[in-house]
């Protein structure tokens, strides 16, 4: 019976977790002004919104740079300006770097931080889903701690995280991204509290 209770409780912590989850999500927007940045990174994912909000960015000038990470290696630049509606121009010809390793959040992260490093970065704009925000936020300041990010989410018809439970991939989808961003919280937070070293 104890042990019943106890996954009961954990369950409905989950549940509550989760709600809360996604109403931060419906909640989030990008900022109307978000400022300007070194270098600009967008996460791939299954819609285009990610890219083409982050090609406008990089011809408001707001960064310096856009890199692209966790492009398929089948893409090439014309392919990926095309998926984008970008115009071909002189800001998407000189200023958009492809990145073809990351194949996971994880690795966007490690491809970001390589990229703002080698380019001598510490303050970038995060472009990709609202609902892949939470967790690619986490992955990043685990991969570069020192950095200024600013988050920028992009509303996608992968998911409506104000109506997430009408339709069962959605809901699927949620909860996979919610239990996700729990086990890289936990991650963070054992980590964090693990021996210092000098």
């Amino acid at each position: 019976m104890k042990a019943l209770a106890a996954l009961l409780v954990i369950a409905m912590l989950w549940a509550t977790g989760l709600f809360a989850f996604a109403s931060r999500i419906a909640h989030s927007t990008p900022p109307a002004d978000p400022g300007r940045a070194q270098g600009i990174v967008a996460f791939t994912g299954p819609s285009p919104m990610r890219m083409t909000e982050a090609i406008a960015l990089l011809q408001e000038r707001r960064g310096e740079r856009l890199l692209i990470s966790g492009v398929n290696r089948i893409n090439t630049r014309d392919s990926i300006r095309r998926a984008a509606r970008a115009v071909a121009g002189p800001v998407y010809d000189c200023c958009v770097d492809l990145g073809f390793e990351a194949m996971d959040t994880i690795g966007n992260a490690r491809e970001t931080a390589d990229w703002a490093r080698a380019r001598g970065y510490d303050q970038v704009i995060v472009v990709t889903a609202d609902y892949h925000m939470p967790r690619a936020l986490l992955e990043l300041k685990g991969s570069m701690p020192k950095a200024r990010l600013t988050p920028y989410p992009v509303a996608t018809d992968e998911m409506n995280a104000r109506a997430w439970w009408r339709n069962t991939l959605q809901a699927r989808r949620l909860c996979l991204e919610y239990t996700k961003y729990l086990v890289i919280l936990t991650r963070e937070l054992v980590l964090g509290l693990g021996p210092k070293t000098t």
